[in-house]
């Protein structure tokens, strides 16, 4: 909506939510997508409230390290380093450079209808995406990979960062802001709090105090999902185009969600910027060209993995970790 505007579009967002929902926790920020924030004109709200991600390592429950996250190489080759950013202080950043209202309360449950009303229909809703049953119908299904991922924020800045990997589960940190830090757990789908503390009993500090001192009432339940077959196009008929989850929600494993539907939105916008409203047809082509294949590796990548990491044969997966370059 904000590079549509910028554009120079009249622009409705419709959300079926009944308000703004101000959860969740981190999101990690790679540099093409500060970049493309920067196109849209948000990259300095954006880098206001995000802290760089520098250091992270995968260790074994025990705690001996087993590789170093490529963080390093990423800062060194793209000139800036991965960021961090709180979920609420990101929506706030975007909602502060948007410049019309959003409407709530709109359950959508028919694209086609809003085509025949608008130019543009853009499908960002998410992995349960109307637009996108509407469009493509089962082509592209919802499936679980048998996994959750309970979330949250520990009160207290842990000096260790990156994953910690078991046999079957594994156990996130990161930064999101002074004084906390950003966690995750995922673990198989039956499992709850209480059952979380005992499997993560015995882990290198400050696992066992982050899940003993939080509390469960605040934490997150994910169910980790994606979508399978990939779709044929994230576009439809000169008029509508799907972005983010909507058109190709992956696993988190690898980081790159919201990453993906930042430089989906920024590429779509640019390219319908370009062609005009008479050029909508080639325009959604252009961002399907450049948008799909590239988030699409993506997903695939984390779904990969994801089966990887979660493996029961710890040993051999962390014998191979061990042969990456430091």
């Amino acid at each position: 909506a904000i590079g549509l505007r910028r554009a120079g579009w009249r622009v409705t967002v419709l959300d079926r939510r009944a308000e703004l929902e101000r959860y969740g926790t981190a999101f990690g920020i790679h540099p093409t997508a500060q970049a493309a924030l920067d196109r849209l004109g948000v990259g300095d709200a954006f880098r206001a409230r995000a802290v760089p991600y520098r250091d992270g390592r995968i260790r074994t429950p025990a705690g001996r390290v087993l590789a170093s996250l490529p963080l390093e190489r990423i800062e060194r080759k793209a000139g800036r380093p991965e960021l961090l950013i709180s979920r609420p202080y990101l929506l706030d950043a975007l909602l502060a450079a948007l410049d019309v209202p959003v409407a709530y309360r709109e359950n959508v449950s028919d694209a086609a209808s809003l085509a025949g009303e608008y130019d543009l229909v853009v499908g960002a809703d998410g992995i349960n995406s109307a637009v996108r049953a509407t469009v493509f119908g089962r082509r592209g299904d919802v499936r679980h990979v048998g996994t959750v991922t309970w979330i949250g924020v520990a009160g207290f800045e842990s000096l260790v960062h990156g994953e910690t990997w078991g046999r079957g589960r594994f156990f996130g940190l990161t930064p999101i802001e002074p004084g906390r830090t950003n966690w995750y757990a995922a673990v198989p789908e039956a499992t709850t709090p209480a059952d979380l503390r005992t499997l993560f009993a015995g882990w290198h500090d400050p696992i066992p105090r982050i899940l003993s001192e939080s509390d469960p009432d605040s934490w997150i339940r994910y169910e980790m999902r994606h979508l399978y077959p990939a779709l044929p196009a994230f576009v439809h008929g000169g008029k509508v185009a799907l972005v983010g989850d909507a058109a190709h929600a992956m696993t988190p494993n690898l980081g790159q969600g919201a990453c993906t539907a930042i430089l989906d939105a920024e590429a779509l916008t640019r390219a319908v910027a370009r062609h005009g409203v008479a050029g909508l047809p080639p325009a959604l082509r252009a961002y399907d060209a450049e948008r799909r294949r590239s988030a699409q590796r993506v997903a695939f990548g984390s779904r990969t993995l994801h089966r990887f990491v979660r493996t029961e044969r710890a040993g051999l997966r962390d014998s191979l970790v061990r042969l990456l370059p430091s």
